[in-house]
């Protein structure tokens, strides 16, 4: 397998805040990846590396061979990066086919004078974006409420919804940012076969989560943060018994035990 997205010595300062340390991870293509590690690890801050809401203080990120961090948000999206994100952000108001159909506007060629002239080939944008969106919301397992209101969803299907808007870009990269929080374990069951799914489709998936148990039945790789420093990586069962990574969760030493 290559690798998709590649951190090299990424260094992220705020201030005198240093998020990320000199850390180094490599994504295969077609491999779910989790990145785990206590509160304030520097998950999130990942995430925002690659998708372009921060730009790194030192390193470089490369995605399909070439380098992103400097990028602008939309010019990563469009190079076929997407996410979810742990608060869920959809538009309440909308439907659920409307939710997803925005996401599906990130590769429309026609702007906003097309779509205020009607134009023909905006028309065309609009009616394969809608058939795109109602393949998705099937995909994901919540075509029967493509004319419910977002607001009016179950909290899973709501979760369900975020994913299908993310795969509406199309992304080679799909990031989602602990998608099983607040998720019952029916819930959390049909989320993991969806991941699957979604992998299975050609997609690679990196993934915060605090469910271990989610995690070390899904995952490919992992890799463990603390402190903003990348502290273990590997399969599960490697990871899971590594005195670093059991230390930085219980905070018990080998010593100590």
């Amino acid at each position: 397998m290559s690798p998709l997205l590649e951190f090299d010595n990424i260094t992220m300062r705020f201030g005198g805040v240093t998020a990320l340390r000199e850390v180094n991870i490599s994504i295969n293509e077609g491999e779910i990846f989790a990145l785990i590690g206590p509160n304030g690890a520097g998950k999130t801050t990942v995430f925002n590396v690659v998708t372009g809401v921060y730009q790194p203080t030192e390193g470089q990120v490369r995605f399909d061979g070439d380098r992103i961090d400097g990028m602008k948000r939309f010019q990563v999206t469009k190079r076929g990066v997407a996410r979810t994100f742990q608060n869920i952000r959809l538009f309440h108001n909308m439907s659920a086919l409307e939710n997803v159909m925005v996401g599906a506007d990130a590769h429309h060629k026609t702007g906003a004078i097309g779509a205020v002239l009607g134009l023909p080939w905006h028309r065309k944008e609009e009616k394969r974006g809608r058939e795109r969106a109602r393949e998705l919301l099937d995909f994901v397992g919540i075509g029967k409420v493509e004319h419910e209101t977002a607001k009016n969803l179950s909290y899973g299907d709501q979760r369900r919804l975020e994913i299908a808007r993310a795969l509406a870009t199309d992304p080679k990269l799909l990031l989602l940012d602990e998608p099983a929080a607040g998720m019952n374990p029916a819930e959390k069951n049909g989320l993991q076969a969806l991941i699957r799914k979604i992998r299975d489709d050609g997609r690679t998936v990196l993934l915060i989560e605090h469910d271990m148990g989610l995690v070390m039945h899904i995952s490919d790789r992992l890799a463990v943060l603390d402190f903003g420093q990348k502290i273990a990586e590997g399969l599960p069962q490697e990871v899971q018994t590594n005195q670093k990574v059991i230390e930085a969760y219980l905070g018990v030493s080998e010593d100590a035990s």
